[in-house]
């Protein structure tokens, strides 16, 4: 078992104390944080040694150069599309305490109240819009979950019941009645699939069952052997397919949807032995993770956990923990004392709000409500605190924005919201930071090389007639998506499939998390062999997967979206094409992609 990363205080400030003007968004280069133990930073991006580490420095002179600073590219950019603002602009009311806050995919905010209440709201262009409002359930709501497709949302009560709503067309559509109070829930299937499946764990047994979230009160499975204790969190990554759930006794589980509901073991790059991961260390430190939430590209993963109010950042392939962020009492009275603290409160308020800390601390069901998230690009993590709403950069390991420092009331529970709704020509952050010149303005990269194990493959883009579809290539490209992703799918003298993590067809996803419009283009047609398409599993569902075609197939038209061409390295299209395959049509042995590069 490898050693846990040094604990980290959010908010120490360097001996020298702050520097320019403190109204700034971003914080100066002083109070960026600090290891207690003085030891350097992980990186989450890369999990593993600094590059800017190696070897021994000398000691420099007094008034040397400091050592260059690591630099996330586009955080300025990033940071423009995340909350600036110390005081909140607008309320929206609930007759009694809130407890969870959920935006969905689909552009809709729900809301729920610890009386049972549901409220539905519409993000407009400016603003939200206030939709319908149920009288759910007659105790308190436990829990909450929304598909991952946005178009389903869950909530689970003390009175014994589950409640499903159909988002998008604001309606109450299914009552489950459980028989059990339940402790958590899950929505546990892919965006596009028949059936619509909600794990539910049991308060007082280790069970999970699995219902049909438009079926009847009967469940579909009863899982006994997952967990020993009563699970408390379940969070479903769409794009592995996997679900990561723990219990109350601070063990961390993987286990896949369907039967045998092992681990996934067609994941490349994930983990094959428990032991060689850090997923023991909240039982090892008795802590008991009250959230857990991944990242956009479900690289990663964050928790909050009690009683230590540690964040925690996971590795998901490799299950390390890269990133502890210490949000102890403890270390917060030291650095208000020591002045070092990233806002300074009044003593008398700082009082105040130790009392309110304490007071919370009684309030379980309160605490298992505070949750962390992350941004669209996976680089920041917002949780809130005493002092307020941090916004974290968890690549160069700094508080870069402090949210709501002047309010008085405790924030517990987080969702945000970045997209652009209804509105042409707002720039979203994935267009401003975007390789594609139709949404950035600039020159755009119209060649890329895909190294397979059987030799290159040469391919020119058309980003005039398909912007996104380049887009969403060229970004997966460059995050290393593609690379070790096998061809899964050749028929002979029709076309090679590729593009799918999972390697069976089922998964992949955009750079944008979800699936995107097709764009069809009179110009580019499936006239020719050597087209490159994107695959898809029907209109507008477009993710990851692509494939290339090696005769003519009109039939494809209007049907998939064409953004290439195979231009050289045609005999290796030819010996793919002519490798023997199975009775689904996937090759005997493994052809992989090594790696794409973009010129």
């Amino acid at each position: 078992m490898s050693e846990s990363p040094p604990s980290t205080s959010l908010g120490k400030r360097g001996r020298d104390g702050p520097e320019g003007n403190g109204d700034s968004e971003m914080m100066d280069d002083d109070s960026r944080t600090t290891l207690t133990n003085d030891a350097p930073a992980a990186d989450p991006a890369m999990d593993d040694d600094d590059d800017d580490d190696v070897g021994p420095m000398p000691m420099p002179d007094d008034g040397g150069a400091r050592k260059k600073r690591k630099v996330l590219p586009h955080e300025r950019l990033f940071l423009e599309h995340l909350p600036s603002a110390d005081r909140y602009s607008k309320s929206f009311m609930h007759r009694d305490v809130l407890n969870y806050v959920t935006v969905t995919k689909t552009d809709f905010i729900v809301t729920t109240s610890v009386d049972g209440h549901v409220k539905l709201w519409k993000k407009q262009e400016t603003g939200i819009e206030f939709v319908k409002h149920y009288r759910a359930h007659l105790q308190p709501v436990v829990n909450v979950s929304a598909s991952a497709d946005g178009m389903l949302f869950a909530t689970i009560s003390d009175d014994g019941t589950a409640k499903v709503f159909d988002v998008v067309n604001f309606d109450m559509i299914t009552i489950i009645k459980l028989g059990f109070t339940p402790k958590a829930c899950c929505w546990v299937h892919r965006r596009g699939e028949a059936l619509s499946v909600l794990a539910v764990s049991e308060d007082e047994s280790n069970k999970v069952r699995l219902y049909d979230g438009r079926g009847t009160d009967t469940p579909l499975h009863v899982l006994d052997n997952l967990h020993r204790a009563p699970v408390h969190i379940m969070e479903y990554s769409s794009q592995y397919d996997t679900v990561v759930s723990a219990d109350e006794a601070g063990f961390v589980e993987y286990w896949r949807p369907q039967e045998p509901w092992d681990p996934p073991k067609n994941v490349p790059g994930l983990w094959k032995f428990k032991a060689s991961t850090d997923l023991y260390h909240f039982k090892k430190t008795k802590q008991t993770p009250t959230s857990l939430t991944f990242s956009p590209d479900c690289s990663h993963f964050v928790t909050i956990c009690l009683p230590s109010r540690q964040i925690n950042i996971f590795n998901f392939l490799t299950g390390k923990l890269t990133r502890t962020y210490d949000e102890s009492l403890s270390a917060t009275q030291d650095m208000q004392q020591a002045g070092t603290a990233v806002y300074k409160v009044d003593e008398m308020e700082f009082g105040r709000r130790l009392a309110v800390e304490r007071e919370l601390e009684k309030d379980e069901r309160a605490w298992r409500t505070m949750n962390a998230v992350w941004d669209e690009s996976g680089n920041f993590i917002i949780y809130p605190t005493l002092l307020g709403i941090k916004v974290v950069n968890t690549y160069t390991n700094r508080v870069v924005r402090l949210l709501g420092k002047d309010e008085t009331g405790r924030w517990l529970n987080l969702s945000l919201y970045q997209g652009a709704p209804a509105k042409k020509g707002l720039t979203t952050i994935a267009m401003a930071a975007s390789d594609n010149p139709i949404l950035a303005g600039k020159e755009s990269p119209r060649e890329a090389t895909i190294h397979t194990t059987m030799g290159d493959i040469f391919l020119k883009l058309f980003p005039e007639h398909a912007p996104k579809a380049v887009e969403n290539f060229i970004g997966l490209s460059k995050k290393g998506y593609f690379d070790g992703v096998i061809f899964h799918r050749v028929i002979k003298k029709f076309m090679l499939q590729t593009g799918d993590p999972l390697g069976d067809g089922t998964g992949g996803e955009s750079i944008w998390g979800r699936e995107f419009e097709d764009e069809f283009s009179p110009e580019l047609r499936h006239d020719r062999p050597y087209t490159l398409s994107m695959a898809n599993a029907g209109p507008n569902t477009n993710g990851s997967q692509f494939f290339i075609t090696t005769t003519v197939c009109p039939w494809l038209d209007n049907k998939h979206t064409v953004f290439g061409r195979a231009v050289r390295g045609l005999e290796v299209v030819h010996a793919i094409e002519n490798v023997k395959t199975n009775k689904v049509d996937k090759p005997f042995e493994d052809i992989k992609i090594i790696s794409v590069d973009i010129e």
